[in-house]
């Protein structure tokens, strides 16, 4: 990746799939590759790698493994169009699993993990840059981690991962945009010569705020996805995120269009967005998960309670996941 320049990611498939499991078809997966190319996006994020014998049971659709048949059916290798990105969680992927990139549709694989895991995470970059891949670290949850497991992460992520790019990510949407700013200084000065990302979640409407405030203390690889689709209260919307990028010049047509045709009626099936139970987690610093059951239950508006719930004096969530 050339110097500063900023690189858009549209993420809407691969973080878009924790609400319907991955289960998109293949017409609506090419429709949303080809309106984002158009759009003028630098890489889409198309899905997971994962062995199947490492994901929790579970009926999931193809994004959720990202075959290389799969991937071909949207990528057409004799157009131009962005790089394709997919994301491999550590501890679900198996290296021998992974493809040469020569062999693969796929040029970015970025890799996710909590600081805790971070040692599996440094040997998985530099076993995909081997086989040719462009690589990124998203550092999970860093709302939730010390100052010091932090900079001890970040200091071995400089000193032994390949990594071209290192994402914050803000997984419970806690951060505000003068922590957001706080962090990418952190991040910078403990990472020279790597790019820094950031990834938001909307729990409390700020992913926009925050990723512009990033992009402003020297961020340069930010995710998007459209309509804001993703995990519970989802991420910072790719059409604002791309309109306020002026320079960019962003044809935002072809992603209004899909937003009307595909979006709006998914809308209607599947529930992500902001929503009171996801708000609460994010001021509270918390994954989402009890907010997410709370959605699939019979007391899914019963607000107040779950508040309380979360904030009861005994409650003590633990280490996230």
């Amino acid at each position: 990746m050339p110097g500063n320049d900023l690189f858009v990611l549209d993420c809407t498939i691969r973080d878009g799939g924790l609400v319907n499991r991955h289960d998109f078809d293949t017409a609506f997966v090419r429709t949303l590759f080809e309106a984002v190319t158009k759009a003028g996006v630098d890489c889409v994020e198309l899905g997971y790698l994962c062995s199947p014998d490492l994901v929790p049971d579970g009926e999931y659709g193809p994004w959720k493994f990202c075959r290389k048949e799969d991937l071909l059916s949207v990528v057409d290798g004799s157009a131009p169009h962005p790089l394709v990105s997919v994301m491999a969680d550590v501890g679900r992927i198996r290296l021998e699993d992974v493809a040469p990139a020569a062999d693969s549709p796929v040029d970015m694989i970025r890799v996710a993990t909590y600081v805790a895991g971070m040692d599996e995470a440094i040997d998985m970059t530099a076993d995909f840059d081997a086989k040719g891949y462009e690589t990124t670290i998203n550092v999970m949850a860093v709302s939730k981690e010390s100052d010091y497991d932090l900079d001890k992460a970040l200091h071995r992520i400089w000193e032994e991962s390949p990594a071209r790019t290192i994402y914050i990510v803000d997984s419970f949407g806690a951060l505000v945009p003068k922590e957001t700013g706080r962090l990418v200084d952190r991040f910078r000065a403990a990472l020279p010569g790597k790019r820094i990302g950031f990834h938001g979640h909307n729990n409390q409407q700020l992913a926009l705020a925050n990723t512009l405030t990033a992009i402003d203390h020297g961020a340069v690889d930010v995710d998007g996805t459209v309509f804001g689709m993703g995990r519970a209260a989802g991420n910072c919307p790719l059409e604002l995120l791309l309109g306020r990028l002026a320079e960019r010049k962003a044809d935002l047509g072809p992603i209004l269009d899909l937003i009307a045709d595909l979006f709006i009626p998914l809308r209607e099936k599947v529930e992500w967005g902001y929503i009171i139970p996801y708000a609460l987690t994010g001021l509270l610093n918390k994954h989402p998960r009890e907010a997410m059951k709370l959605r699939d239950s019979a007391e899914k508006d019963a607000y107040r309670e779950f508040y309380e719930r979360l904030t009861a004096p005994e409650r003590d969530e633990g280490r996230s996941g």
